[in-house]
């Protein structure tokens, strides 16, 4: 992580233990907010007014919470109104490392190798990770927000005209439902899946293991008979529970040993996964290949290195 300003170690994914052993995630640190007239958001300062051209999100396609905002870049149809840049998926001894591996790019904006130092151009002193995603502002080269729930409801509400707007992913009627939602399913399952994987006492790791299939099963009954959990379009509560389920055979039920059941064991939850995949521009976000092989880089739990050659993906998707 940086401290002050400077790498100090080399890439450790628990940085964080609570009282029994279990992983803490980090705090997003950047919290402003894109709005349509420059105003400020419901945090941070003004002063970041939604221009087409001026905004560059920093990704890596192995990480749910940077999908998150792929996904709702594509959806209202930002694509050519923010830039982004791609993380090679295997993390380097100083985190993510932009490159050429397929999928991945440079940097054009920066020029930074690492992604580390994207967050020391902002802030020269930052102490904390380098996490993906990141909105960065050209014009003020700066970050705007490096929360991937902030960045998901700006892109659906904060670049105003520049945006499609027959899609809402968080629609007034419903953001009483999707916030309770989102509320359930974080700690549980999005933030569950990593407090199983990095569990370091056994106490801690039962007690996620059991919380994300919990969820699971009342996912499984919630969706009965539903193509999606708020509107006839996808909402932000689906993108947050496909981000995770997409990944969930194909990593955290072996590397994270959330073993008991998988999403092929789910008859709803996966036809939910497959009709997510089946809305126009979700699939483009996906990539299993940096999903794999960024997972599995992770020497902690993979210290040989080695690359499992399953799923069978055409079964499960």
């Amino acid at each position: 992580m940086l401290v002050n300003g400077k790498w100090t170690e080399d890439w450790q994914p628990v940085q964080a233990k609570d009282e029994k052993g279990g992983f803490v995630r980090q705090i997003s640190s950047f919290r402003n907010w894109v709005t349509p007239d420059g105003k400020a958001g419901p945090t941070g300062e003004g002063g970041f007014k939604a221009e087409a051209g001026r905004y560059h999100l920093y990704v890596a396609l192995i990480c749910p919470w940077a999908s998150r905002t792929l996904i709702g870049r594509k959806l209202k149809g930002l694509e050519e109104v923010i830039s982004v840049s791609v993380v090679e998926p295997v993390l380097s001894k100083q985190g993510w490392r932009f490159g050429d591996y397929p999928g991945a790019t440079n940097d054009p904006i920066n020029g930074a190798a690492y992604m580390h130092e994207i967050y020391t151009k902002a802030d020269l002193h930052f102490t904390g990770r380098a996490t993906v995603p990141v909105l960065w502002d050209k014009q003020k080269s700066t970050i705007v927000n490096n929360e991937s729930s902030d960045i998901l409801r700006m892109l659906n509400d904060g670049f105003g005209d520049l945006a499609r707007n027959d899609i809402d992913l968080y629609p007034a009627g419903k953001r009483d439902d999707i916030d309770s939602f989102n509320a359930r399913i974080y700690p549980a399952l999005n933030n569950g899946v990593y407090r199983t994987g990095f569990a370091t006492t056994q106490i801690a790791y039962e007690e996620a293991f059991n919380e994300v299939f919990e969820c699971l099963d009342r996912l499984e009954t919630e969706l009965e008979g539903k193509d999606f959990f708020f509107a006839s379009n996808p909402t932000e509560s689906d993108i947050r529970l496909f981000v995770t389920l997409v990944r969930f055979d194909v990593a955290y039920h072996g590397l994270f040993k959330c073993n008991l059941r998988r999403l092929s064991d789910y008859a709803n939850l996966q036809s939910f996964c497959r009709r997510m995949l089946d809305w126009p521009g979700i699939a483009e976000t996906v990539n299993f290949d940096h999903i794999k092989r960024g997972y599995y880089s992770i020497s902690s739990l993979n210290p040989t290195g080695i690359v499992p050659l399953g799923p069978a993906l055409d079964e499960l998707f």
